[in-house]
């Protein structure tokens, strides 16, 4: 049995709030701990969905039932925040752990609810559409830039902030940073490269460019000329996704934000920059002339 009130006797918007809350955190960036009530045995100040959230500067919303057993909630929301884990189950006992009256034993979950990451696509086209969409479900706050107002509409791009510019004035001017992810794949070849001689100096966590390998060799020969370093050049990471065997515009987005998935939860896939082949072959033999050299006769 509880002592707690059913969802009925709640005020109006009380249970709301947490939830508005809690929407406005995350489009806020911030990171922070949702507690729930998933058990409740006896008398108990709190039924099961009871949710309260605190944040990292320390402010909260809604509640789990007030008194001894939300200050110790509280506490382990405070420890796992500064921890690597991301969830952690509390299970306590009213009066012979925490003095309470009630004689009840309260079990709450904590989960901590990371920052979505912010992805920007470069160019408003047929892959973005899809890669925006199915990035924006996968987690990341995405952003989406275009100097074409009809293709980057609010039907083309419900889920997404649009930033109405030019791509390579948004990548320099942009105020994006190392834990953003971006995506070129603007309509123009050359307008790819000024995005990418735009990003390549901001060291983001992902720079992907859509395109071939013949595409990639042309891009990396261009930067090194302009001199870019083989570091700068090797941030690049292209033909961006990973390899599916992907041709439909939805097909490629799968690939690109599988590739994104994995970079986001620690993976390291194997694509990026690749030589090429010519380059490949004249190194191996060059080291091949020079052990015949060192060779006995």
């Amino acid at each position: 049995m509880t002592n707690a009130r059913d969802s009925s006797s709640l005020t109006p918007g009380e249970d709301a709030d947490v939830w508005a809350v809690l929407a406005r955190w995350r489009s806020e960036g911030r990171r922070f701990v949702l507690l729930t009530v998933v058990e409740a045995r006896g008398f108990t100040p709190q039924k099961p969905g009871g949710r309260m959230l605190l944040g990292e500067a320390g402010e909260t919303a809604g509640t789990i039932g007030g008194g001894a057993i939300e200050h110790a909630c509280l506490d382990d929301a405070r420890a796992l925040l500064a921890s690597a884990e991301q969830t952690r189950m509390v299970r306590r006992q009213l009066t012979t752990e925490l003095g309470m009256c009630c004689g009840g034993e309260m079990v709450v979950h904590l989960e901590v609810l990371e920052t979505r990451p912010r992805l920007i696509v470069f160019g408003a086209g047929h892959v973005a559409r899809p890669l925006a969409s199915l990035a924006h479900g996968c987690g990341f706050a995405v952003t989406v830039v275009d100097a074409r107002p009809e293709w980057l509409s609010a039907e083309r791009f419900p889920d997404a902030m649009r930033l109405l510019r030019e791509p390579d004035a948004a990548a320099r001017d942009g105020g994006f940073g190392r834990d953003d992810l971006a995506v070129v794949t603007t309509h123009d070849h050359a307008l790819d490269q000024r995005v990418v001689q735009e990003l390549l100096p901001l060291e983001l966590r992902f720079t992907g460019v859509i395109g071939s390998l013949a595409k990639q060799r042309k891009f990396a020969l261009r930067l090194r000329a302009r001199g870019f370093s083989e570091e700068q050049v090797g941030r690049m990471r292209t033909p961006v996704g990973l390899s599916i065997g992907a041709r439909t515009p939805d097909e490629i987005a799968v690939s690109i934000v599988a590739e994104l998935v994995a970079v986001r939860r620690g993976g390291t896939p194997e694509r990026g920059w690749l030589p090429p082949e010519r380059l490949v072959r004249r190194s191996r033999a060059a080291e091949v002339a020079g052990t015949t050299k060192g060779e006995p006769t």
